[in-house]
């Protein structure tokens, strides 16, 4: 990865996708919902198209987009789903489907996913299986789908068993990431989208971890320090992506703090106003590198750094953050047993021997993992 100082203001940067035979690019830049109009059209001229979208982004966008479309020639049903992570189910699967199969929309044509990871996951898994492969152009609205979710063909749906556990891999065919709709969202969405940029630098860049320290500010409130947050973690997973498409190795590095997220979200029955999915992974990740501290892997040092810095951002560190609560030890361990990772019953956890320095680590003990959940609900957060 390359923390370099941003470019200019309102430049676009295009990072590439590469995998062999089915590569894309990913537009990053302000104001590009026409941009994303005309490369649409020039990659899939006279194609219909279901612009799939959630009831508030539509509302904020979704007439400005649609005359966009309009004006390249796209013909674009409008099929728009609840917002939240509860719509990522069975129930609302089947209905995008039939809408999608009302709008007649065949292989050549295009689901547009046009919002959040929640909507981009839903359409995505949609795409997959509809006419056995339907081409998918990510349109992320959200930080949070911008640096991590619309990238690298990740789709799906959750269970009541764990998140995510029903889905498919499906690459787009493009991805334009309008950074300046990033503005209408809530600081709360924002702070959230955040955690997963901030995640990339905790992986293997402890240079760009340097940079977020120094410039979360300015790339919440915009400019080309948010432009080069989302282009630098878009550059990082797309070179994991291109090294290890199905997650049989490296890719799994990208779950770093995920394991304890998605438990936490489980626990929190996906309800959105108590625990969105950035929130449970910056308690994630703060959590990933205190274990690695409490196994002897890093430094408490560095433990704290990450902690100190998701507090200055406004991001919860800690379980007793969890509004509700997160529940015991034992529940939480029970919500990681159907964890992606779990291999042969053992869990998989993505673990640190510093700032920049994450690893796989299979074959974690339960008991050691419940000891320090244990803790963790005992401290008092005095360890700040």
């Amino acid at each position: 990865m390359n923390a370099t100082q941003p470019g200019k203001p309102g430049a676009r940067i295009t990072v590439p996708v590469a995998l062999e035979g089915r590569g894309y690019d990913i537009h990053i830049g302000r104001h590009q919902l026409c941009e994303a109009a005309a490369l649409i059209a020039a990659f899939a001229p006279g194609a219909r198209a279901a612009l799939v979208t959630d009831e508030s982004v539509a509302a904020l966008h979704g007439n400005a987009f649609e005359t966009c479309l309009h004006q390249e020639g796209i013909s674009a049903t409008r099929i728009t789903i609840p917002p939240g992570e509860a719509s990522k189910s069975y129930a609302q699967f089947v209905a995008l489907c039939d809408a999608l199969l009302a709008a007649k929309i065949e292989r050549n044509d295009l689901v547009i996913a046009f919002g959040g990871g929640v909507v981009g996951d839903l359409s995505g898994f949609a795409a997959a299986v509809l006419r056995r492969g339907v081409r998918l152009v990510q349109v992320p609205t959200t930080l949070l789908s911008q640096v991590d979710s619309s990238v690298g063909g990740k789709t799906g749906i959750n269970s009541p068993h764990g998140k995510n556990l029903i889905g498919a891999f499906h690459q787009p065919s493009l991805v334009i990431a309008d950074t300046a709709l990033l503005d209408t969202l809530s600081e709360r969405e924002f702070k959230a989208g955040y955690a997963e940029v901030v995640k990339y630098g905790l992986i293997d860049d402890p240079g760009f971890f340097d940079w977020c320290e120094a410039n979360w500010n300015r790339v919440i409130a915009g400019g080309p320090e948010r432009d080069h947050a989302v282009a630098v973690s878009c550059r990082a997973k797309a070179a994991i992506v291109a090294r290890d498409e199905r997650e049989e190795g490296d890719r799994a590095l990208l779950n770093l703090g995920h394991t304890f997220a998605h438990a936490l979200e489980r626990l929190t029955k996906y309800d959105s106003s108590r625990l969105v999915h950035g929130e449970a992974v910056a308690i994630g990740l703060a959590l990933a590198f205190r274990f690695s501290q409490r196994l002897e892997l890093c430094s408490g040092q560095d433990a704290i750094r990450v902690s100190r810095h998701l507090d200055h951002v406004g991001l919860p560190s800690r379980l007793q953050q969890v509004p509700g609560g997160a529940g015991s030890a034992e529940e939480i361990l029970a919500a990681m047993a159907q964890d992606k990772k779990v291999k042969r019953g053992a869990l998989t956890f993505i673990l640190a021997r510093g700032i920049g320095k994450s690893f796989i680590a299979p074959g974690v003990a339960a008991e050691e993992v419940k000891g320090f959940l244990e803790a963790e609900l005992a401290a008092n957060g005095a360890a700040h």
